[in-house]
């Protein structure tokens, strides 16, 4: 199973002695007083103790493994026989799991996602893709305990959303879901022709790390545009009668970006400012993978029709990545959330790559 191999990389020990190392900074006068500092030393806690936790688990369950193999030896016991078998598979995908988690190694990789969905041409067929393609990420942040907070929505004119942009939070959240960026195409009948007939939308993902602040980007006040504007979405009362909603236009990149779902101005705005940062940070980092694949002379565009997953309801049911050719039938369970293999396959092809 390679534990021993699994359980050099996260260091339990090694974590601990720094998870000490941390709670006495908490410790020290004037910790609580520099946000950034507070923030910086929680996340790193945050980790160290997930760490610690996740080869303490694993051990636990292999210990009690083999306690049960050498009860059977001195017995022979079906049910026990037959239980043995089904925790050492599950056992065996944690294993894994953990495994690939060693391969986020990533300088963001441990940060929480800011995903968008934009629907692509298309009205109201590709409206309602968009929104299928939230619900399959909500489900799939349900399955592995991860907190999902909308950020800002645009809803369609008829059904579905034009664009949704929101908060993913948990354990190398950015580091997995990193994998789902790009256009995703879909093939079915739509529900919305009278004729039945046979549709194919676009809708893309935009995937960032969530940085509070990043030290080598400086953002000027006199760079920004600020727009108020009242709330369209949900949030009660409140949040739609003020005009708390947040617009901020980065002049010198054109980049905009919004906050309507906090119930102030103040946290629509500081919420609006992580996502400029995270969004400026992705172009810079871009522009330099841009630049470093420009020297090797392999810069590919990543155009409209260049998707990286399809998925297929009609004339027959097929999901496949077009980057690892990982392929499954079962489309309903994809849509349900059932998305980490694709996403295992596509670190497993990035590692091998770097």
């Amino acid at each position: 199973m390679n534990f021993l191999l699994l359980r050099s990389v996260f260091d339990p020990e090694t974590q601990e002695k720094r998870l000490e190392q941390l709670k006495e900074e908490q410790l020290s006068d004037g910790f609580f007083n520099d946000a950034k500092r507070v923030s910086k030393v929680g996340r790193e806690i945050k980790l160290c103790e997930y760490k610690i936790s996740k080869v303490k688990s694993l051990q636990e369950k292999i210990e009690n493994c083999q306690a049960s193999i050498e009860l059977l030896e001195e017995v022979d016991d079906d049910a026990l026989y037959e239980e043995l078998n089904s925790t050492l598979e599950v056992l065996e995908k944690e294993i894994e799991s953990a495994k690939l988690e060693t391969l986020l190694s990533g300088k963001y990789d441990n940060y929480n996602a800011i995903m968008t969905i934009h629907a692509g041409a298309g009205g109201t067929e590709a409206q309602d893709w968009a929104e299928m393609l939230f619900r399959m990420y909500s489900m799939y942040a349900e399955k592995h305990s991860y907190k999902i907070k909308v950020l800002d929505v645009l809803d369609g004119e008829d059904a579905g959303i034009k664009s949704i942009s929101f908060l993913v939070s948990g354990e190398y959240a950015y580091g997995y879901l990193k994998a789902e960026k790009g256009v995703h195409r879909l093939v079915r009948i739509s529900p919305f022709d009278a004729n039945s007939r046979r549709h194919t939308s676009f809708a893309s993902v935009e995937v960032m790390p969530e940085i509070e602040e990043a030290p080598d980007i400086v953002i000027r006040p006199e760079d920004l545009k600020i727009d108020t504007f009242r709330s369209s979405g949900a949030g009660g009362q409140h949040v739609n009668k003020t005009e708390s909603a947040i617009r901020i236009t980065h002049i010198p990149s054109g980049i905009i970006v919004a906050c309507q779902t906090e119930r102030s101005q103040v946290q629509n705005r500081e919420t609006a400012m992580k996502m400029l940062y995270s969004k400026l940070v992705e172009k810079q980092e871009l522009e330099e993978m841009e630049k470093l694949a420009s020297i090797r002379g392999d810069v590919k565009k990543i155009e409209w029709g260049s998707q990286i997953r399809s998925y297929v309801f009609c004339p027959y049911t097929l999901v496949k990545d077009h980057r690892t050719n990982f392929e499954t039938s079962d489309v309903q369970a994809v849509m349900n959330g059932e998305i980490q293999d694709f996403i295992n396959e596509y670190l497993k092809r990035t590692s091998v790559k770097a």
